[in-house]
Protein backbone atom coordinates (compact mmCIF):
# COMPACT_ATOMS: atom_id res chain seq x y z
CA UNK A 1 0.00 0.00 0.00
CA UNK A 2 1.25 3.49 -0.87
CA UNK A 3 2.53 5.30 2.31
CA UNK A 4 0.90 8.51 1.05
CA UNK A 5 -2.48 6.79 1.40
CA UNK A 6 -1.90 6.33 5.14
CA UNK A 7 -2.04 9.19 7.67
CA UNK A 8 1.33 10.80 8.41
CA UNK A 9 2.92 10.49 11.86
CA UNK A 10 3.23 13.87 13.63
CA UNK A 11 5.76 14.14 16.50
CA UNK A 12 6.36 17.41 18.33
CA UNK A 13 9.45 17.03 20.55
CA UNK A 14 9.42 19.68 23.27
CA UNK A 15 11.94 20.22 26.07
CA UNK A 16 9.42 19.07 28.68
CA UNK A 17 6.84 16.97 26.83
CA UNK A 18 6.55 15.21 23.48
CA UNK A 19 3.21 15.16 21.68
CA UNK A 20 2.68 12.38 19.11
CA UNK A 21 -0.12 11.06 16.99
CA UNK A 22 -1.46 10.75 13.45
CA UNK A 23 -2.38 13.51 11.01
CA UNK A 24 -6.08 14.32 10.84
CA UNK A 25 -6.67 13.95 14.57
CA UNK A 26 -7.63 16.95 16.70
CA UNK A 27 -5.53 15.86 19.70
CA UNK A 28 -2.26 13.92 19.99
CA UNK A 29 -2.59 10.23 20.88
CA UNK A 30 0.08 10.50 23.58
CA UNK A 31 1.70 13.30 25.58
CA UNK A 32 4.79 11.98 27.42
CA UNK A 33 7.71 13.67 29.22
CA UNK A 34 10.76 13.98 26.94
CA UNK A 35 13.09 11.90 29.11
CA UNK A 36 14.99 8.62 28.70
CA UNK A 37 16.10 6.32 31.56
CA UNK A 38 19.29 4.41 30.64
CA UNK A 39 20.71 1.46 32.58
CA UNK A 40 24.14 2.67 33.72
CA UNK A 41 25.35 -0.83 34.67
CA UNK A 42 25.38 -1.77 30.97
CA UNK A 43 26.86 1.50 29.75
CA UNK A 44 30.01 1.27 31.93
CA UNK A 45 31.21 -2.36 31.81
CA UNK A 46 34.70 -3.26 33.07
CA UNK A 47 37.23 -2.99 30.21
CA UNK A 48 39.33 -6.12 29.67
CA UNK A 49 41.46 -7.22 26.72
CA UNK A 50 40.47 -10.91 26.78
CA UNK A 51 38.04 -12.46 24.31
CA UNK A 52 35.54 -13.07 27.11
CA UNK A 53 35.87 -9.42 28.13
CA UNK A 54 35.20 -8.29 24.54
CA UNK A 55 32.14 -10.53 24.37
CA UNK A 56 30.87 -9.19 27.67
CA UNK A 57 31.33 -5.64 26.37
CA UNK A 58 29.50 -6.48 23.13
CA UNK A 59 26.60 -8.08 25.03
CA UNK A 60 26.49 -5.10 27.40
CA UNK A 61 26.23 -2.77 24.39
CA UNK A 62 23.36 -4.81 22.98
CA UNK A 63 21.59 -4.83 26.36
CA UNK A 64 22.09 -1.07 26.77
CA UNK A 65 20.35 -0.62 23.41
CA UNK A 66 17.38 -2.64 24.70
CA UNK A 67 17.22 -1.77 28.40
CA UNK A 68 15.85 1.78 28.50
CA UNK A 69 12.53 3.49 29.18
CA UNK A 70 10.97 6.79 28.15
CA UNK A 71 8.39 9.20 29.54
CA UNK A 72 6.56 8.51 32.80
CA UNK A 73 7.97 4.96 32.84
CA UNK A 74 11.50 6.41 32.79
CA UNK A 75 10.73 8.72 35.73
CA UNK A 76 9.23 5.81 37.66
CA UNK A 77 12.29 3.60 37.02
CA UNK A 78 14.73 6.29 38.14
CA UNK A 79 12.79 6.69 41.42
CA UNK A 80 12.61 2.97 42.19
CA UNK A 81 16.08 1.88 41.01
CA UNK A 82 19.56 3.38 41.37
CA UNK A 83 20.88 1.71 38.19
CA UNK A 84 18.81 3.95 35.86
CA UNK A 85 20.03 7.44 35.05
CA UNK A 86 17.79 10.03 33.44
CA UNK A 87 18.78 11.71 30.19
CA UNK A 88 16.90 14.75 28.83
CA UNK A 89 17.65 14.75 25.08
CA UNK A 90 16.06 18.18 24.38
CA UNK A 91 17.13 21.28 26.31
CA UNK A 92 15.78 24.77 25.60
CA UNK A 93 14.25 23.55 22.35
CA UNK A 94 17.52 22.07 20.97
CA UNK A 95 18.50 18.39 20.77
CA UNK A 96 21.62 17.88 22.92
CA UNK A 97 21.93 14.09 23.07
CA UNK A 98 21.33 12.39 19.73
CA UNK A 99 21.76 8.81 21.06
CA UNK A 100 19.01 9.40 23.63
CA UNK A 101 16.89 11.15 21.00
CA UNK A 102 17.15 8.13 18.69
CA UNK A 103 16.15 5.79 21.53
CA UNK A 104 13.26 8.11 22.39
CA UNK A 105 11.94 8.12 18.80
CA UNK A 106 12.30 4.34 18.68
CA UNK A 107 9.98 3.89 21.68
CA UNK A 108 7.56 6.56 20.38
CA UNK A 109 7.16 4.76 17.06
CA UNK A 110 7.14 1.11 18.12
CA UNK A 111 5.79 1.12 21.72
CA UNK A 112 3.38 4.05 21.72
CA UNK A 113 2.13 4.62 18.16
CA UNK A 114 2.71 0.93 17.26
CA UNK A 115 3.27 1.59 13.59
CA UNK A 116 5.85 0.56 11.00
CA UNK A 117 7.90 3.70 10.14
CA UNK A 118 8.38 2.40 6.57
CA UNK A 119 4.62 2.73 5.99
CA UNK A 120 4.14 6.37 7.04
CA UNK A 121 5.40 9.82 6.11
CA UNK A 122 6.72 11.74 9.13
CA UNK A 123 6.34 15.35 10.23
CA UNK A 124 8.74 16.50 12.96
CA UNK A 125 8.96 19.94 14.54
CA UNK A 126 11.96 22.15 15.30
CA UNK A 127 12.69 25.33 17.23
CA UNK A 128 12.94 28.53 15.11
CA UNK A 129 16.63 28.95 16.01
CA UNK A 130 17.74 25.40 15.18
CA UNK A 131 21.07 25.02 13.34
CA UNK A 132 20.93 23.41 9.85
CA UNK A 133 23.30 20.65 11.07
CA UNK A 134 20.64 19.57 13.56
CA UNK A 135 18.18 19.06 10.69
CA UNK A 136 20.78 16.90 8.93
CA UNK A 137 21.18 14.67 12.00
CA UNK A 138 17.40 14.33 12.22
CA UNK A 139 17.22 13.37 8.53
CA UNK A 140 20.03 10.80 8.91
CA UNK A 141 18.34 9.08 11.87
CA UNK A 142 14.91 9.06 10.23
CA UNK A 143 16.07 7.80 6.81
CA UNK A 144 18.91 5.49 7.93
CA UNK A 145 17.62 4.01 11.21
CA UNK A 146 13.86 4.05 10.65
CA UNK A 147 13.83 3.95 6.83
CA UNK A 148 10.90 6.38 6.56
CA UNK A 149 9.54 7.01 3.02
CA UNK A 150 9.21 10.79 3.52
CA UNK A 151 10.14 13.44 6.09
CA UNK A 152 9.08 17.04 6.68
CA UNK A 153 10.71 19.19 9.38
CA UNK A 154 8.49 22.18 10.19
CA UNK A 155 9.16 25.31 12.26
CA UNK A 156 6.92 24.96 15.31
CA UNK A 157 5.91 28.65 15.38
CA UNK A 158 4.45 28.46 11.87
CA UNK A 159 2.49 25.35 12.85
CA UNK A 160 1.13 27.16 15.94
CA UNK A 161 -0.04 30.00 13.70
CA UNK A 162 -1.64 27.47 11.35
CA UNK A 163 -3.52 26.05 14.38
CA UNK A 164 -4.79 29.53 15.22
CA UNK A 165 -5.69 30.06 11.59
CA UNK A 166 -7.95 27.01 11.49
CA UNK A 167 -9.71 27.86 14.74
CA UNK A 168 -10.22 31.62 14.36
CA UNK A 169 -9.98 32.15 10.58
CA UNK A 170 -7.26 34.79 10.93
CA UNK A 171 -4.48 35.59 8.48
CA UNK A 172 -1.19 33.68 8.33
CA UNK A 173 0.45 36.87 9.60
CA UNK A 174 1.01 37.18 13.32
CA UNK A 175 3.36 36.85 16.25
CA UNK A 176 3.63 33.43 17.87
CA UNK A 177 4.44 33.52 21.59
CA UNK A 178 5.57 29.96 22.21
CA UNK A 179 6.13 29.32 25.92
CA UNK A 180 7.14 25.73 26.46
CA UNK A 181 8.75 23.95 29.39
CA UNK A 182 12.36 24.74 28.49
CA UNK A 183 12.27 27.66 26.06
CA UNK A 184 10.24 30.75 25.18
CA UNK A 185 10.33 32.16 21.65
CA UNK A 186 8.60 35.19 20.17
CA UNK A 187 8.42 34.66 16.42
CA UNK A 188 6.90 37.08 13.87
CA UNK A 189 5.41 35.42 10.78
CA UNK A 190 4.29 37.34 7.67
CA UNK A 191 2.09 35.45 5.17
CA UNK A 192 3.48 32.12 6.45
CA UNK A 193 7.11 33.26 6.22
CA UNK A 194 9.16 33.59 9.40
CA UNK A 195 10.90 36.97 9.80
CA UNK A 196 14.12 35.39 11.00
CA UNK A 197 15.97 38.59 11.95
CA UNK A 198 13.23 39.63 14.43
CA UNK A 199 12.96 36.41 16.45
CA UNK A 200 13.36 37.01 20.18
CA UNK A 201 14.26 34.38 22.74
CA UNK A 202 13.42 34.64 26.45
CA UNK A 203 15.40 32.55 28.98
CA UNK A 204 12.33 32.11 31.22
CA UNK A 205 9.91 29.25 30.53
CA UNK A 206 7.60 26.77 32.25
CA UNK A 207 10.38 24.98 34.13
CA UNK A 208 11.45 28.31 35.70
CA UNK A 209 7.89 28.84 36.98
CA UNK A 210 8.06 25.37 38.58
CA UNK A 211 11.46 26.13 40.15
CA UNK A 212 10.16 29.47 41.48
CA UNK A 213 7.08 27.81 43.03
CA UNK A 214 9.39 25.16 44.55
CA UNK A 215 11.68 27.91 45.95
CA UNK A 216 8.75 29.85 47.47
CA UNK A 217 7.36 26.74 49.18
CA UNK A 218 10.80 25.79 50.46
CA UNK A 219 11.49 29.29 51.85
CA UNK A 220 8.16 29.23 53.68
CA UNK A 221 9.18 25.93 55.29
CA UNK A 222 6.36 23.81 53.86
CA UNK A 223 6.44 20.14 54.82
CA UNK A 224 7.24 18.65 51.38
CA UNK A 225 9.71 15.71 51.07
CA UNK A 226 12.86 16.99 49.25
CA UNK A 227 12.82 14.17 46.66
CA UNK A 228 9.20 15.01 45.82
CA UNK A 229 9.38 18.83 45.95
CA UNK A 230 9.93 19.49 42.21
CA UNK A 231 7.08 17.17 41.23
CA UNK A 232 4.74 18.77 43.79
CA UNK A 233 5.72 22.27 42.57
CA UNK A 234 4.95 21.24 38.97
CA UNK A 235 1.52 19.88 39.92
CA UNK A 236 0.76 22.99 42.02
CA UNK A 237 1.69 25.14 39.00
CA UNK A 238 -0.56 23.18 36.63
CA UNK A 239 -3.55 22.93 38.99
CA UNK A 240 -3.64 26.13 41.04
CA UNK A 241 -1.58 28.93 39.45
CA UNK A 242 -3.24 31.91 37.75
CA UNK A 243 -2.25 35.33 36.41
CA UNK A 244 -3.17 38.34 38.52
CA UNK A 245 -4.00 41.80 37.15
CA UNK A 246 -2.44 43.61 40.12
CA UNK A 247 0.04 41.85 42.41
CA UNK A 248 -0.53 44.20 45.40
CA UNK A 249 -4.32 43.69 45.30
CA UNK A 250 -3.73 39.94 45.11
CA UNK A 251 -1.56 40.00 48.26
CA UNK A 252 -4.29 41.99 50.07
CA UNK A 253 -7.01 39.54 48.98
CA UNK A 254 -5.01 36.57 50.27
CA UNK A 255 -4.32 38.34 53.58
CA UNK A 256 -7.98 39.37 54.12
CA UNK A 257 -9.57 36.01 53.28
CA UNK A 258 -6.91 33.29 53.59
CA UNK A 259 -9.54 30.53 53.86
CA UNK A 260 -10.91 31.48 50.42
CA UNK A 261 -7.61 31.70 48.52
CA UNK A 262 -5.14 29.39 50.31
CA UNK A 263 -5.38 25.82 49.02
CA UNK A 264 -4.26 22.57 50.65
CA UNK A 265 -1.94 20.07 48.97
CA UNK A 266 -2.06 16.50 50.25
CA UNK A 267 0.45 13.82 49.30
CA UNK A 268 2.19 10.65 50.44
CA UNK A 269 5.93 10.52 51.21
CA UNK A 270 7.51 8.19 48.62
CA UNK A 271 9.97 6.58 51.06
CA UNK A 272 7.86 6.04 54.17
CA UNK A 273 4.33 6.09 52.74
CA UNK A 274 3.27 8.57 55.43
CA UNK A 275 0.69 11.21 54.41
CA UNK A 276 1.61 14.91 54.49
CA UNK A 277 -0.12 18.20 53.69
CA UNK A 278 1.03 21.75 52.95
CA UNK A 279 -0.49 25.15 52.19
CA UNK A 280 -0.42 26.78 48.74
CA UNK A 281 -0.60 30.53 49.14
CA UNK A 282 1.10 33.42 47.34
CA UNK A 283 2.85 31.10 44.84
CA UNK A 284 -0.52 30.67 43.11
CA UNK A 285 -0.14 34.09 41.47
CA UNK A 286 3.60 34.72 42.02
CA UNK A 287 4.56 31.74 39.80
CA UNK A 288 3.18 33.11 36.47
CA UNK A 289 4.27 36.63 37.53
CA UNK A 290 7.88 35.77 36.50
CA UNK A 291 6.85 36.45 32.88
CA UNK A 292 5.68 39.99 33.72
CA UNK A 293 8.17 40.89 36.48
CA UNK A 294 11.15 38.57 35.90
CA UNK A 295 13.29 40.41 38.48
CA UNK A 296 11.41 38.62 41.30
CA UNK A 297 12.92 35.34 40.07
CA UNK A 298 16.34 36.23 38.66
CA UNK A 299 18.63 39.24 38.15
CA UNK A 300 20.07 37.80 34.92
CA UNK A 301 17.07 38.71 32.77
CA UNK A 302 14.70 41.54 33.73
CA UNK A 303 12.77 42.38 30.53
CA UNK A 304 9.04 41.51 30.86
CA UNK A 305 7.47 39.32 28.18
CA UNK A 306 5.12 42.12 26.90
CA UNK A 307 8.18 44.36 26.29
CA UNK A 308 9.96 41.53 24.42
CA UNK A 309 6.89 41.02 22.18
CA UNK A 310 6.74 44.78 21.50
CA UNK A 311 10.47 44.87 20.60
CA UNK A 312 9.99 41.90 18.30
CA UNK A 313 7.16 43.65 16.39
CA UNK A 314 9.00 46.99 16.29
CA UNK A 315 12.04 45.30 14.70
CA UNK A 316 9.84 43.76 11.96
CA UNK A 317 9.18 45.51 8.61
CA UNK A 318 7.02 48.59 9.17
CA UNK A 319 4.23 47.52 6.80
CA UNK A 320 3.62 44.30 8.80
CA UNK A 321 3.48 45.82 12.30
CA UNK A 322 -0.25 46.60 12.55
CA UNK A 323 -1.11 43.09 11.34
CA UNK A 324 1.32 41.58 13.84
CA UNK A 325 -0.16 43.51 16.79
CA UNK A 326 -3.62 42.40 15.68
CA UNK A 327 -2.76 38.69 15.81
CA UNK A 328 -0.56 37.65 18.75
CA UNK A 329 -1.06 33.89 19.01
CA UNK A 330 -0.29 31.94 22.20
CA UNK A 331 1.18 28.46 22.06
CA UNK A 332 2.52 26.00 24.62
CA UNK A 333 1.37 24.65 27.98
CA UNK A 334 2.86 27.55 29.96
CA UNK A 335 0.41 30.00 28.33
CA UNK A 336 -2.56 28.12 29.82
CA UNK A 337 -2.63 30.06 33.12
CA UNK A 338 -6.01 31.64 33.80
CA UNK A 339 -6.19 35.25 32.44
CA UNK A 340 -2.66 35.03 30.98
CA UNK A 341 -3.83 36.34 27.58
CA UNK A 342 -5.79 39.24 29.16
CA UNK A 343 -2.80 40.42 31.20
CA UNK A 344 -0.50 40.12 28.16
CA UNK A 345 -2.92 42.09 25.95
CA UNK A 346 -3.35 44.83 28.58
CA UNK A 347 0.41 45.26 29.13
CA UNK A 348 1.25 45.35 25.40
CA UNK A 349 -1.59 47.84 24.79
CA UNK A 350 -0.13 50.11 27.52
CA UNK A 351 3.30 50.10 25.83
CA UNK A 352 1.80 50.81 22.37
CA UNK A 353 -0.52 53.60 23.61
CA UNK A 354 2.32 55.27 25.54
CA UNK A 355 4.43 55.30 22.37
CA UNK A 356 1.58 56.83 20.33
CA UNK A 357 1.04 59.57 22.94
CA UNK A 358 4.76 60.33 23.03
CA UNK A 359 4.94 60.62 19.22
CA UNK A 360 1.88 62.91 19.17
CA UNK A 361 3.46 65.08 21.89
CA UNK A 362 6.64 65.42 19.84
CA UNK A 363 4.74 67.01 16.95
CA UNK A 364 2.79 69.28 19.33
CA UNK A 365 -0.50 67.41 19.00
CA UNK A 366 -1.01 68.59 15.40
CA UNK A 367 -1.23 65.04 14.01
CA UNK A 368 -3.54 62.42 15.46
CA UNK A 369 -2.33 58.84 15.05
CA UNK A 370 -4.73 56.08 14.21
CA UNK A 371 -5.03 53.77 17.28
CA UNK A 372 -3.22 50.42 17.01
CA UNK A 373 -5.39 47.36 17.59
CA UNK A 374 -3.71 44.87 19.95
CA UNK A 375 -5.24 41.40 20.10
CA UNK A 376 -3.86 38.36 21.91
CA UNK A 377 -5.50 35.21 20.53
CA UNK A 378 -6.23 32.46 23.05
CA UNK A 379 -7.88 29.25 21.87
CA UNK A 380 -8.76 25.91 23.51
CA UNK A 381 -6.01 23.92 21.77
CA UNK A 382 -3.09 26.25 22.51
CA UNK A 383 -1.53 23.67 24.85
CA UNK A 384 -0.68 21.50 21.83
CA UNK A 385 -1.18 24.12 19.10
CA UNK A 386 2.10 23.13 17.40
CA UNK A 387 1.04 19.47 17.17
CA UNK A 388 -2.45 20.38 15.95
CA UNK A 389 -0.98 22.70 13.30
CA UNK A 390 1.25 19.81 12.17
CA UNK A 391 -1.78 17.51 12.05
CA UNK A 392 -3.63 20.03 9.84
CA UNK A 393 -0.61 20.56 7.54
CA UNK A 394 0.08 16.82 7.19
CA UNK A 395 -3.57 16.23 6.22
CA UNK A 396 -3.27 18.36 3.06
CA UNK A 397 -2.41 16.78 -0.31
CA UNK A 398 0.39 19.35 -0.78
CA UNK A 399 2.21 17.93 2.28
CA UNK A 400 3.26 14.73 0.51
CA UNK A 401 4.63 16.72 -2.45
CA UNK A 402 6.63 18.96 -0.09
CA UNK A 403 8.23 16.11 1.89
CA UNK A 404 11.84 15.04 1.41
CA UNK A 405 11.73 11.44 0.18
CA UNK A 406 13.97 8.45 0.80
CA UNK A 407 14.96 8.52 -2.90
CA UNK A 408 16.09 12.17 -2.64
CA UNK A 409 18.05 11.34 0.50
CA UNK A 410 19.85 8.46 -1.22
CA UNK A 411 20.66 10.65 -4.22
CA UNK A 412 21.69 13.92 -2.54
CA UNK A 413 22.41 12.98 1.10
CA UNK A 414 21.35 14.58 4.40
CA UNK A 415 21.92 18.14 3.08
CA UNK A 416 18.40 18.10 1.56
CA UNK A 417 17.03 18.47 5.11
CA UNK A 418 18.76 21.85 5.55
CA UNK A 419 16.00 23.64 3.65
CA UNK A 420 12.33 23.76 4.39
CA UNK A 421 10.44 23.14 1.13
CA UNK A 422 7.36 25.28 1.87
CA UNK A 423 8.35 28.02 4.31
CA UNK A 424 11.62 29.20 2.78
CA UNK A 425 11.46 32.68 4.31
CA UNK A 426 13.35 31.48 7.38
CA UNK A 427 16.48 30.37 5.58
Amino acid sequence: MDPAARPAVVIDNGSGYTKMGFAGNVEPCYIVPTVVALNESFLNPARTSSKAGWLAQHNAGVMADLDFFIGDEALERSRSSTTYNLSYPVRQGQVENWDSMERFWQQCIFNYLRCDPEDHYFLLTESPLTAPESREYTGEIMFETFNVPGLYIAVNSVLALAAGYTTSKCEMTGVVVDVGDGATHVVPVAEGYVIGSSIKSVPIAGKDVTLFVQQLMRERGENVPPEDSFDVARKVKEMYCYTSSDIVKEFNKHDKEPSKYIKQWRGIKPKTGAPYSCDIGYERFLGPEVFFNPEIYSNDFTTPLPAVIDKCIQSSPIDTRRSLYKNIVLSGGSTMFKDFHRRLQRDIKKIVDARLLASEARVGGELKSQPVEVNVVSHPIQRFAVWFGGSVLASTPEFYAACHTKEEYEEYGASICRTNPVFKGMY
